[in-house]
């Protein structure tokens, strides 16, 4: 019952940032962010409907989705080094974090034979300091071109995770330089269909500038357990 009151809500406020912005709600999905939240918590956003989940932790993750539904589709959305790629190559449909051409070739050579291709979005670096990892924006059209060339991979776009910021005007800038890059990159011939971009702090900012893909936790799940 939380969670679907959550969910209302939510939708609610992406429905007000889509009018402002002059879209379609339908442009926008929902990836819940499940970090933190046991199976039963997974479970009841499932069955409210919720059929995407997001995970930072891959030790979490793995003992967690046993119990979890079968038809969720699972996302890595945290950071990823060299020595996880295995493990998410063979259990996550999903990386929304490659940011350098090591990890995207492990990735690829890791994925087991005769699953559905991984989709891949690449990671933007947008804050100043690189604290939440990713690639420079002018380095992004070389690790797309090579995912492109990569078997067992299929480029689906671009996610980022800017600084936080107080005010709209500030949580609008990092993601106007990710939009920027996505539609310069479709230009280029990359066929993205997916801008990640947007979490509960700060959907309204996303939703103006672009994003299709939301990750929302907070929002739908309540605070996170210790």
């Amino acid at each position: 019952m939380r969670i679907t009151k959550h969910l209302v809500n939510l939708h609610e406020r992406i429905r007000g940032a889509c009018a402002e912005a002059g879209r379609n709600e339908n442009e926008v999905s929902v990836l819940a962010v499940s970090k933190r939240h046991d199976a039963t918590a997974v479970a009841a956003a499932h069955a409210a409907g919720l059929s995407a989940m997001g995970e930072n932790y891959l030790q979490e993750a793995l003992q967690k989705m046993p119990r979890c539904p079968d038809s969720i589709t699972w996302h890595f959305i945290g950071r990823l080094q060299s020595n996880k790629t295995r493990a998410v190559a063979e259990h996550f449909d999903w990386v929304q974090t490659v940011s350098s051409r090591k990890v995207a070739e492990r990735l690829s050579r890791q994925r087991p034979v005769g699953r559905e291709p991984l989709q891949v979005c690449v990671q933007i670096q947008t804050d100043a300091g690189g604290e939440h990892g990713g690639v420079r924006p002018d380095s992004a059209a070389a690790l797309c071109a090579l995912i492109d060339e990569l078997p067992n991979m299929q480029l689906r776009g671009l996610m980022t995770i800017p600084a936080p910021a107080d005010s709209l005007v500030e949580q609008r800038a990092p993601l106007r330089e990710c939009a920027q890059l996505y539609s310069d990159l479709q230009a280029e011939g990359f066929a993205l269909d997916t801008l990640s971009m947007g979490m509960s702090a700060d959907l309204e900012a996303a939703v103006l500038e672009g994003s299709t893909l939301l990750r929302i936790g907070t929002a739908i799940f309540g605070p996170r357990m210790p």
